[in-house]
């Protein structure tokens, strides 16, 4: 929460109703869910096997760069 105030974003938490059951779409929240599955297709990042985060997020980056490329492809 103070980085997000340090950067000036605003955060918002959202929880399930008590009163609800079954499966309830939160907003906003499936598109990041989504793109989380797709990164699984990558066989490096389906584990965490990177010895430094800089490692981590440079092939989080390939990742998408390689999901945005093929969608500009077709």
């Amino acid at each position: 929460m103070e980085y997000a105030q340090q950067k000036g974003w605003q955060v918002e938490i959202v929880q399930r109703p008590e009163s609800a059951k079954g499966f309830i779409p939160e907003k906003k929240r499936w598109p990041v869910e989504r793109s989380f599955g797709w990164l699984n297709f990558r066989r490096r990042l389906f584990r965490d096997v990177e010895k430094t985060v800089e490692s981590s997020e440079a092939m989080l980056q390939i990742a998408f760069i390689s999901l945005l490329l093929n969608r500009i492809a077709t």
